[in-house]
């Protein structure tokens, strides 16, 4: 699968890493960005972000064409699907071209701030016979999927209550696109959407929810009509913060799990007073890598990705139902 990404600040740049790490089943051949410094390969111009970008002189462009027409990028036969990391507002055109283009795209989060938009997207995938996916990546994270399945199997028994905190630093990058919450949505739909997606992913989409605080800092209750009386997520951008954490606790009916991303061990049960470290299988490494491998086995299969448009969609509605609690402070309907 020939491969290019479409935006080459810190998010791109990670994209890039996952296809490099990927193995045989996919080659990057390109590279398109609006930023001169980042298409020369200037690291300044793809700083930001929360997560380590890989070891230095790692270099996943090292051997790409590095293009600055989007539109040539996309007439390039060689190139099957295109990963687009570019700021929230661009997503949708950028989408629709490639489409056009007859390449299969994976899309980062939150695809669009328009339902509308996304609904339109899963229908110009569908015309052209292509895989248009969302980028949700804690779908794939390891401990992530080790909860998921506790929630699922059983094991640990019923979930009583699942607590999520996830704090960044106050973007000062992005050319003021993140301060503009039209254009970005605030931390709402770029950090905190992370929560959200994977309690819908976990526990289905919540009847109604109660958010206080803004689009930048806030706190959820979801509300269920047959589920875990307590389900809460956290988080947001912190001025002069102490730096990126997520963490998680979930209390079941025999254990209660507890995931700190600083911690080491990062995922600990406890259970009849003992602790036991939990360590999930390392492959992939992380979400990232787990996403581009699902995007590259939908691509290589054609069936449907396990994060489809229409989940975006119902992520989307139930943080815009957490905008609408808190400006009113009440309990909003999903």
């Amino acid at each position: 699968v020939g491969v290019a990404v479409i935006g080459l600040g810190f998010m791109g740049m990670t994209h890039a890493r996952a296809y490099h790490g990927a193995g045989p089943r996919c080659r990057l051949r390109a590279a398109y960005d609006t930023d001169p410094s980042r298409l020369a390969g200037d690291g300044a111009g793809s700083r930001g972000g929360n997560l380590p970008q890989g070891q230095e002189g790692d270099d996943p462009l090292a051997s790409v064409v590095v293009f600055d027409s989007l539109a040539a990028l996309l007439a390039e036969p060689g190139i099957d699907a295109v990963s687009i990391c570019t700021p929230t507002d661009t997503h949708a055109a950028i989408a629709s071209a490639a489409l056009e283009a007859g390449k299969h795209v994976l899309v980062e989060k939150p695809v669009s701030l328009d339902r509308d938009e996304i609904r339109d997207l899963d229908a110009a995938a569908r015309r052209a016979g292509r895989v248009c996916m969302p980028a949700m990546c804690m779908r794939f994270w390891p401990e992530w999927v080790w909860l998921r399945d506790r929630v699922t199997d059983g094991q640990l028994g019923g979930l009583r209550s699942l607590f999520f905190e996830r704090l960044g630093p106050m973007p000062d990058w992005g050319g003021g696109f993140y301060t503009d919450p039209a254009r970005s949505g605030g931390a709402l739909h770029d950090l905190h959407i992370h929560d959200t997606d994977f309690v819908c992913a976990a526990l289905g989409p919540p009847a109604s929810v109660l958010s206080a605080g803004d689009i930048n800092r806030l706190t959820t209750i979801y509300r269920y009509d047959n589920g875990p009386g307590h389900v809460v997520a956290a988080g947001g951008w912190l001025r002069g913060g102490p730096g990126f954490t997520m963490r998680y606790t979930a209390e079941f009916e025999h254990a209660t799990a507890v995931f700190d991303l600083a911690a080491d061990p990062p995922l600990v049960v406890f259970r009849d007073g003992e602790r036991e470290a939990v360590r999930p299988p390392r492959a992939p490494a992380t979400g990232y890598d787990g996403e581009i491998e699902a995007f590259l086995h939908a691509v290589e299969t054609g069936q449907d990705p396990p994060v489809t448009l229409a989940d975006a969609g119902v992520t989307l509605a139930v943080l815009e139902a957490e905008a609408r609690s808190i400006r009113s402070g009440e309990v909003e309907a999903v």
